[in-house]
């Protein structure tokens, strides 16, 4: 087979999106050089990759097996890139970070201070849902991610850097604001605001109700913290989201963080990579930094 590494590029492009016209959008091509290039590696394969079923586009089994082969080719071209850069001892280089929808509030910071220290680097962050960061994880799309808890039954690395307690949020005006020491049994009575499904928060409030023996009654699923906070705000419910989503709200005393017994659930924040992954200079170098610098740059906002 006669295959460039832009074909490659360009496949690898339309096999994530499953569509030519993003996968155009994505690499700064015009939709017919990416149908052209495709077709021409089809050619050289002898099989076609993909089939297009009224507007959508699906791998073929051998587009599957193709795009197996193709995620190992470029991911060994990456790392001799990063090899013979460290070998120049190139002092500038490119950060690819996926963070957690929550982990948004303070990741900006420490992406900051990180980059006055290296002013060379260029920074690409993706801030999405658990299950996104699992999969760019298992794609080997990105160099770090920061997360909740990972999947014990990934081979990953992860490293703790923070703590993350979970608290019960109420507007000023709830009844439960003026009581101390509230019994868990109390929160089955409201009605609470959630992340959707798969979201790493959602699942441990709903580990935590599960193992206290009690049932959570939800109003409606949301998206975002932010879209929980307004709506406690406005009174549609109680909310139990992150500390480090609070700072405003708190100050501006928009939203109370309930004393209830046995709260915050505490959780933890990690920074993670595949395990056998080499982590070129850069990337190295904000792991040491999130781990040695997170605890004097973050501060946890006050109740």
């Amino acid at each position: 087979m006669n295959i460039t590494f832009r074909q490659l590029q360009i496949f690898e492009a339309v096999a994530q999106h499953l569509s030519y016209t993003r996968a155009s959008e994505a690499l700064h091509l015009t939709q017919p050089a990416v149908s052209m290039q495709i077709k021409q590696l089809e050619h050289s394969v002898g099989l076609p990759l993909f089939e297009q079923l009224g507007k959508k586009v699906f791998l073929t089994e051998a587009g599957n097996e193709f795009s197996r082969y193709a995620n190992t080719i470029t991911t060994q071209l990456d790392e001799l890139e990063q090899v013979v850069n460290e070998m120049k001892g190139l002092q500038r280089g490119r950060l690819t970070i996926a963070v957690a929808s929550t982990a948004n509030y303070f990741a900006p910071r420490l992406l900051a201070a990180f980059c006055q220290q290296h002013a060379e680097v260029t920074v690409s962050l993706d801030v999405t849902n658990r299950e996104q960061l699992l999969k760019s994880l298992l794609e080997n799309r990105t160099d770090l991610v920061i997360m909740g808890q990972p999947p014990a039954e990934m081979d990953l690395v992860a490293v703790r850097f923070m703590d993350n307690p979970l608290v019960v949020i109420a507007p000023p005006d709830h009844p439960l604001v003026a009581h101390e020491h509230i019994p868990l049994e109390c929160l089955p009575e409201e009605t609470f605001l959630v992340r959707e499904q798969g979201s790493g928060t959602r699942s441990a409030v709903e580990r935590f109700f599960a193992a206290n023996q009690l049932a959570l009654s939800t109003a409606m699923e949301m998206s975002s913290n932010e879209a929980i906070k307004q709506g406690v705000e406005a009174g549609l419910g109680l909310g139990i989201v992150s500390m480090h989503t609070l700072a405003m709200e708190l100050a501006l005393k928009r939203l109370v963080v309930l004393d209830v017994v046995n709260f915050p659930i505490m959780r933890y924040w990690f920074i993670v990579h595949r395990s056998g992954k080499r982590l070129s200079l850069v990337a190295q170098a904000f792991q040491d930094f999130v781990r040695e610098e997170s605890k004097r740059i973050l501060k946890i906002p006050a109740a």
